[in-house]
């Protein structure tokens, strides 16, 4: 279990998630009464991002040439990104008096760290934050209209159900964890 410890420590994971917990509730605390999808899409985004730039190591030579297998673990830290960042959402909304639909966090989640991912092996683990944020920048400012355009460039702000918003996160979901689990963080 050395190696787990040696892992947390190297990746950042003790100072990320003390920033996952920090800008989840800056970002829930002042908008708790009006809680919406925006405001969910924003704490998703903000701990992801917080949280990426732990995807890769100091050393990628190092990284490569250890002795455990690399991939596995690559896929792990996205999936647990996702998994935290959404839990801790989830968690934080069950204080207010609105809520966004399971459904809603769970998909926004996955994209958001499978955008994480990809960023992280396009330019490296410093970058990882890139993609999350340059999509929530942009979802709210997409025209809401029924076009199949319009949902897949605003799928954070989507409803549950939505088919577009749906398979778009899929897709980011499913790419970035391939690419990030076979790749890892590009070299810096």
């Amino acid at each position: 279990m050395r190696w787990v410890t040696l892992y947390a420590r190297s990746r950042q994971v003790p100072a990320a998630f003390a920033a996952l917990l920090v800008v989840t509730a800056t970002v829930w605390f002042p908008g708790r009464d009006a809680w919406n999808a925006v405001l969910a899409s924003l704490a998703l985004t903000a701990g992801v991002a917080v949280t990426a730039t732990g995807l890769s190591g100091q050393d990628a030579d190092l990284d490569r040439a250890a002795a455990l297998p690399w991939p596995v673990r690559r896929f792990a830290h996205l999936a647990l990104l996702g998994v935290v960042a959404g839990a801790l959402v989830l968690g934080v909304q069950e204080l207010g008096p609105s809520q966004v639909a399971l459904a809603v966090v769970v998909r926004d989640a996955a994209g958001l760290a499978g955008l994480a991912g990809l960023a992280v092996t396009a330019a490296g683990g410093h970058f990882g934050w890139t993609l999350p944020l340059a999509w929530c920048a942009i979802s709210p400012f997409v025209p809401n209209d029924t076009s199949t355009s319009s949902r897949v460039a605003a799928w954070l702000l989507q409803p549950p159900g939505t088919a577009a918003a749906t398979w778009t996160a899929v897709v980011l979901a499913v790419t970035g964890a391939v690419a990030y689990t076979a790749w890892g963080g590009r070299r810096g």
